[in-house]
C-alpha cells in the first residue's frame, strides 16, 4: 500500500491510512545538522528555566519592596488628615486620630500575611519586612502625637492629681471664744 493513498475497503471511502509501514529510513536515522545536538537544547532549556525562575525571583524581591514602601502613602495621607482636622478635641479629630493608631496596629499583626505571597528561597524579605515595621511604627507616633496634641495623653502632673494623696495639714489655727 502507497504512503497517502485512501484506503479501500475501511468502510468509509475517503479514509486515509498515514501509518508508515515501510523499509525507507525516518528522520530519526538522519543526523542532526551541523552546530545542533539534542543535549544542548535540553541545556537550553535548563538555561530558560533557570533565567524564568531568577526573573520570578527578581519580580518577586521588587513586589515586595513595594509593598514595603506602601504605608509611605498612607503616612503622608494620615498626617494631612490630621492637621486639617486641627488640635481642638471633637468627634471628627479623635475618629482621624484613632484610625491613624488603628491602622499600623493592625498592619503590624500582619506582616507574616502581607509578605507571604513573595517568599521564595532566592527573595531575601527582611529588608522589606523591617522597612514595613519601620514605617508602621512611625505611622504609630503620628498618631500617638497627635493624641498628645489634643491633650489626651496623661503628660502632665495635673492629670494625676486624683491619684495623690491629700497633703498634710502644716499649721492648725483656730481663734474664736470656746464655748464650754
Amino acid at each position: 500500500m502507497d504512503k497517502g493513498k485512501a484506503v479501500m475497503g475501511s468502510g468509509r471511502r475517503w479514509a486515509v491510512d498515514f501509518t508508515d509501514n515501510s523499509a525507507a529510513p525516518s528522520s530519526r536515522d538522519f543526523p542532526d545538522p551541523p552546530g545542533f545536538s539534542r543535549v544542548s537544547q535540553d541545556q537550553d532549556d535548563s538555561t530558560v528555566t533557570k533565567q524564568k525562575k531568577d526573573a520570578e525571583a527578581n519580580w518577586k524581591a521588587q513586589k515586595a519592596w513595594e509593598v514595603a514602601q506602601a504605608p509611605f502613602k498612607n503616612l503622608l495621607m494620615m498626617g494631612f488628615m490630621m492637621w486639617m482636622a486641627g488640635n481642638t478635641v471633637h468627634l471628627f479629630s479623635i475618629g482621624i486620630t484613632f484610625s491613624a493608631l488603628w491602622q499600623p496596629i493592625s498592619a503590624l499583626q500582619g506582616v507574616g500575611k502581607v509578605f507571604e505571597p513573595y517568599k521564595d528561597s532566592k527573595v531575601d524579605l527582611i529588608g522589606p519586612k523591617l522597612l514595613f515595621i519601620a514605617l508602621n511604627l512611625g505611622g504609630l507616633a503620628l498618631g500617638i502625637w497627635k493624641l498628645n496634641t489634643l491633650g489626651l495623653l496623661p503628660t502632665h502632673a495635673s492629670d494625676w492629681v486624683s491619684s495623690l494623696p491629700p497633703a498634710q495639714e502644716v499649721e492648725y489655727s483656730g481663734g474664736g471664744i470656746p464655748l464650754h
